[in-house]
């Protein structure tokens, strides 16, 4: 019997500006593995927003695919989002990057009214339906206000984003470099990563501990 926690870790594609935050998914699944669980890595197969050149900052003129960028940080071990299967898996976690707000919702362009990925939205709800955990680092935890509502979380400090997710039901607490918020009863587990001015560090220590508080759950 394996008695491993398994996670189902969401991508949204491979880089900060558009797609996936590197750091924070691959910090995610280290502190996954160091505590003794195991990941499976989906991505939704659908075109991504835009593309952004992480050197200018400016939109390039291609197109990229969600699924296959994100394969790039699963070392292509990766599924569509499509085949997730809740009762295979005893967590879910969707780290942060632009691309949670660009390509799993519409949070970066409409905030507050966006609208939220089919699958990602499926995903969600069944994890919340039965009582599994969900972990959302950075920016992720807006995506959870909208398809959830009244839960408890936190994206940091920034006024803008907090008042946001509170006009959605959510309640926002402000939070620390490697600080958790969790909200025991809807069994959500957040932390800000780099939507503060954090190290590399911090972000494996915000990560470490979220993972940690979802074993517990």
């Amino acid at each position: 019997m394996n008695s491993k926690k398994k996670f189902a870790v969401v991508l949204a594609g491979s880089g900060v500006y558009d797609g996936s935050e590197i750091h924070e998914s691959t910090l995610a699944m280290y502190a996954i593995s160091k505590n003794g669980g195991e990941y499976q890595i989906f991505a939704p197969d659908i075109d991504q927003y835009h593309v952004i050149n992480h050197i200018t900052g400016e939109e390039m003129s291609e197109k990229r695919n969600v699924l296959v960028e994100s394969a790039r940080i699963a070392r292509g071990n990766i599924k569509n989002l499509k085949e997730f299967k809740f009762e295979e898996y005893d967590a879910i976690l969707f780290p942060g990057g632009f691309g949670v707000a660009k390509n799993l919702c519409t949070f970066a362009f409409d905030g507050p009214n966006c609208s939220v990925n089919t699958d990602v939205k499926t995903a969600i709800k069944a994890m919340h339906l039965a009582k599994k955990p969900i972990g959302a680092l950075c920016i992720s935890p807006a995506l959870i206000a909208k398809v959830l509502g009244n839960v408890k979380l936190s994206i940091g400090q920034d006024e803008e984003t907090a008042k946001a997710i509170s006009s959605l039901g959510a309640t926002h607490i402000n939070t620390k470099h490697g600080e958790i918020v969790i909200d025991k009863e809807n069994k959500i587990v957040t932390t800000p990563c780099y939507m503060l001015d954090s190290s590399i560090a911090d972000v494996g220590e915000g990560a470490e501990n979220l993972v940690k508080a979802i074993m517990d759950l």
